[in-house]
């Protein structure tokens, strides 16, 4: 059987589908095989705009021959019923769990949109939606002029963890978190590059086993430079000397969860979380 390595990905939500789209990406990063083509719709909130959405989906599913990805926080199970005739995979975060959550409270829910917003800070949850924003558009040395609104920028070798670690320092601090890859062209010379000297302060480094980091990029480009075990090797091993030479804090995720990265990081550099506790 062969598998489709390209898959269109639509977010679907009655509001923003920030929540959307952080809690399907979170899923999909699990499958570097695969290259995801991604499409936010946003403000789902009438049965006609469903039903011209399952239109859009239908016809992406003719084109690709095969059938797109789905993810949605849509509250109105209206308008819920109208998604699920579309010819996709729909995983529907709503009905995941409110059916089992009203099994237990014996209570049937009263669907209301935005109700999400009077169960936090208002002002907190615009936080986290900004921080996710930063985050995503300056993930791995994207946009690297924006530095300066940094809170953080995560540095280290490629698939060392720097993505997921951005995302819940964003997601859970609304901290505002850049990421910046070191490839293999800059290991003959490495050294701090010019867009991130000025923010020295902001530093934080992350490295990894060799071993793991061999496993993990095989899953990625199997049999290839990028992901043989001496280039790892290599790889990581610059960066630690890097890292001594320059004096910038860092840690390897090896065998730390990201919880405990985050911790460790903010309790280096001294940072504040801007929401929660």
């Amino acid at each position: 059987m062969t598998i489709n390595m390209k898959r269109t990905v639509f977010f679907i939500s009655d509001g923003t589908g920030i929540t959307a789209e952080t809690l399907g990406h979170t899923l999909l990063t699990q499958f570097d095989k695969v290259q995801f083509e991604n499409t936010i719709i946003p403000y789902i909130n009438t049965v006609k705009k469903a039903q011209a959405t399952v239109k859009k989906i239908n016809l992406t599913a003719e084109s690709d021959g095969v059938k797109p990805i789905v993810f949605s926080t849509l509250v109105n199970p209206k308008i819920r019923s109208v998604i699920a005739t579309s010819k996709a995979v729909i995983l529907d975060f709503f009905k995941t769990f409110m059916d089992s959550l009203e099994l237990e409270l014996k209570v049937a829910p009263t669907p209301h949109v935005g109700h999400m917003h009077g169960l936090v800070d208002y002002n907190a949850y615009m936080m986290r939606i900004e921080a996710v924003d930063y985050t995503l558009t300056h993930d791995d040395g994207l946009r690297s002029q924006n530095y300066d609104q940094a809170d953080l920028i995560l540095i280290g070798v490629s698939r060392c963890g720097k993505t997921p670690t951005s995302l819940y320092l964003a997601l859970q601090f609304g901290l505002f978190v850049a990421n910046y890859p070191f490839i293999e062209d800059d290991m003959a010379n490495l050294k701090l590059p010019d867009c991130l000297k000025e923010h020295r302060s902001k530093l934080f480094g992350l490295s990894i086993d060799p071993a793991r980091l061999h496993l993990i990029r095989e899953e990625r480009r199997s049999n290839s430079r990028y992901a043989s075990l001496q280039q790892c090797k290599l790889e990581v091993q610059k960066v630690e000397q890097f890292y001594q030479r320059e004096k910038i804090p860092h840690l390897s995720s090896t065998t730390r969860s990201i919880e405990e990265m985050a911790s460790s990081i903010l309790a280096t550099l001294g940072l504040k979380r801007r929401v929660g506790e």
